[in-house]
């Protein structure tokens, strides 16, 4: 059937689906290094940029995850209540709300220090490769980025 006019939904034929199978799949072949560290993988990624920044607005922290502040709120909470960070209100803005990475939580990267060389072996992609579908997501992120709905 060349003239399928149903060609365009079939899943075979969807950017879509491998993106989210490889994405699910990426996720959980994290899951047994993070339990390790008693960290999910939304906790992992939030304390990876505390890690970098050591202080971030939980607004700056949703923007730089893509997360809102219902999923975000009790991630915090949790990573709080495990000592490794702390929210504060801001000084200069008690509006805002600022998440800092404590001594605990700069002791957890460390031990995360492993979890990069661990999942290498879980993705079969030479570094060219994993360079260029890193490039590639960027710029359909940007994409979105530039035509986001207002």
């Amino acid at each position: 059937m060349s003239n399928d006019k149903y060609a365009s939904i079939r899943l075979g034929n969807q950017m879509c689906f491998p993106l989210y199978a490889c994405s699910k799949e990426i996720v959980r072949r994290y899951k047994p290094f993070l339990d390790e560290l008693k960290l999910t993988y939304t906790q992992y990624i939030a304390m990876m940029v505390l890690w970098e920044r050591k202080s971030v607005t939980v607004k700056e922290l949703g923007e730089e995850l893509l997360l809102d502040s219902g999923t975000l709120t009790p991630l915090l909470k949790k990573l709080e209540a495990k000592g490794y960070v702390v929210r504060e209100r801001m000084k200069s803005d008690e509006r805002n709300l600022c998440v800092k990475v404590t001594s605990d939580g700069e002791a957890l990267q460390e031990k995360a220090l492993e979890i990069p060389k661990q999942m290498k072996g879980c993705v079969t992609l030479d570094p060219e490769e994993a360079s260029l579908l890193c490039s590639l997501l960027q710029k359909i992120m940007n994409g979105f980025e530039e035509n986001k709905p207002r």
